[in-house]
């Protein structure tokens, strides 16, 4: 008689290898709120795009976000205030002065070390380390996390991308920096700036290891 535990995880191993090659776009978040004009007063405030929906759905892009969050009295059970997500940026420093800038209440810094969490930000910016925090009028939670190289294997060499304009610029201000060190390191101008620029970009947002 065939053992049952070994069946199921042999479909599971075929299912896995089906589903994989089937691309899965995140398109929506639902956060629960319970006033809808004051939440969607706040949503305006972050300068989000308010986009077209049915009636009843309240739905807003943050910049260079290909995801969307939504919000209306019918769309979840969840209680008002108990959401808690993660916004990436490319320089938390600009991003949380522009947030304060529009009247939102943002937490200090705070960074990820050997022991947890450490007030103010991570010495070295390290990627993934750097963070602060704001919430809704409910009390739904939106962790800033600053990101600029991803961990091996998160992003496809083959399609890297930059979603806005002020990520690219941040970028290039990363790679101009590098590259300044580059030039230090080999003693000379160096004439393939835009290539070096290139490789350097895309090796960061991959997680691959980056140029000297």
């Amino acid at each position: 008689m065939p053992n049952p535990t070994i069946e199921v995880r042999s479909n599971d191993a075929a299912s896995d290898a089906s589903v994989a090659k089937t691309d899965m776009k995140l398109e929506v978040v639902v956060i629960p709120i319970s006033d809808l004009d004051r939440a969607k007063e706040f949503y305006r405030r972050l300068a989000w795009r308010l986009d077209v929906t049915p009636p009843g759905v309240v739905q807003f892009t943050p910049p260079g976000s290909g995801c969307s969050v939504q919000f209306g009295k019918t769309l979840t059970s969840a209680a008002p205030g108990s959401a808690k997500s993660y916004l990436i940026v490319s320089d938390i420093v600009a991003a949380r002065d522009k947030l304060v800038a529009a009247g939102i209440e943002v937490g200090e810094f705070f960074h990820i070390g050997a022991e947890g969490r450490v007030s103010g930000l991570d010495p070295e910016r390290r990627t993934y380390r750097s963070r602060a925090s704001f919430s809704d009028p409910d009390g739904n939670v939106w962790l800033l996390q600053e990101i600029t190289a991803r961990l091996p294997g998160r992003v496809d060499s083959g399609v890297t991308s930059f979603a806005s304009a002020s990520d690219l610029a941040s970028a290039l201000r990363r790679a101009a920096a590098a590259h300044g060190q580059h030039e230090k390191r080999i003693g000379e101008a160096d004439p393939n700036r835009p290539d070096w620029y290139a490789e350097y970009m895309v090796r960061e947002q991959t997680g691959e290891e980056l140029p000297l």
